[in-house]
């Protein structure tokens, strides 16, 4: 049985996503089904939510005690955004749109899905493990050069390169089979901070497995695109490479290039046609303190917010 862990910025979604009682929503990471949850109960009998997990062993487990009409669960991965919300035809209806992004507490706790450096598991990562090459896989048959790029791309580890040739002087001995393995791996190039190092290492692995920056990158497109005038994106990131893909997303939209003269006659109507804003930023969020008190795990959590305005 595994504890009920409190969600990032839980208390204030309805705040975040200007929660309309008979609106149509979007949970683009069900997880452990908090989100989704919360929107349910400001919802009316009229509202929808269709909440989006890649992760099919996630939704059995965390959906079982949830019987609601209004809710439509979809073992998919959000990058799929678009082509399912143009099949129910519900295009560019859609009120709010969330994000919980990274790892959900039920999968770091999963004894053999390789998420976490804490205990010693099957070396998997994957988010579904019917696709894709495992991280067991890779890291025994990557070359040196490309396993030094994820380590340094994409968990900006500073000992990369020193733990990379502890990888590949290892794996000549034997296979990497477990998180266990890769731990010791770490553990014999990092003397200080060895936990941060290993969160770095662990983080870039996942993130190359499961291609999450391009499909991020990708899904905030198609998320835009679905969505309703004044319709809400809310976005949860845990790292800066994350981030940083929110943000110049949220700036691309909201921008005004112009270089209209100041005081020119032009009235709002032809303005927006000169130079068009697509997108309100509305401010990024850090958990609060009472936040941290109830779940440690989000200490890093970072939510921006916008609205599309036409």
């Amino acid at each position: 049985m595994f504890r009920q862990y409190y969600s990032a910025f839980l208390d204030k979604i309805k705040y975040f996503l200007n929660i309309k009682e008979n609106g149509i929503y979007i949970d683009c990471t069900f997880g452990n089904g908090n989100h989704s949850l919360e929107i349910l109960k400001n919802l009316s009998r009229d509202g929808r939510l269709f909440s989006f997990d890649v992760d099919y062993e996630s939704i059995l487990i965390n959906s079982k005690n949830i019987n609601d009409t209004r809710l439509s669960i979809i073992n998919s991965n959000f990058i799929n955004i678009e082509n399912y919300v143009r099949k129910i035809h519900l295009y560019r209806k859609i009120n709010g749109i969330i994000f919980d992004l990274g790892i959900s507490s039920w999968q770091l706790d999963s004894s053999n899905r390789g998420f976490s450096f804490s205990k010693d598991s099957p070396l998997d990562m994957r988010m579904n493990r019917n696709y894709g090459i495992s991280a067991k896989n890779w890291i025994n048959y990557a070359k040196k050069k490309d396993i030094l790029y994820v380590i340094k791309k994409y968990g900006e580890e500073r000992y990369a390169r020193k733990i990379t040739k502890k990888i590949i002087l290892f794996r000549k001995k034997r296979k990497i089979n477990s998180t266990g393995d890769l731990v010791n791996i770490i553990k014999s190039v990092v003397k200080n901070k060895l936990i941060k190092s290993c969160a770095r290492v662990f983080q870039a692995i996942r993130i190359y497995i499961n291609d999450e920056l391009n499909i991020l990158s990708k899904s905030l497109h198609y998320s835009y695109n679905v969505l309703a005038t004044k319709g809400r994106l809310v976005v949860i990131s845990f790292h800066s490479l994350e981030d940083r893909i929110v943000k110049n997303f949220i700036k691309s939209k909201s921008n005004l290039k112009s270089s209209l003269i100041s005081g020119l006659p032009l009235t709002e109507k032809k303005i927006n046609e000169l130079c068009p804003i697509k997108m309100i930023d509305l401010g990024k969020y850090k958990s609060s303190i009472k936040d941290l008190n109830k779940n440690n795990r989000i200490r890093s959590a970072i939510l921006r917010v916008a609205e599309k305005i036409n």
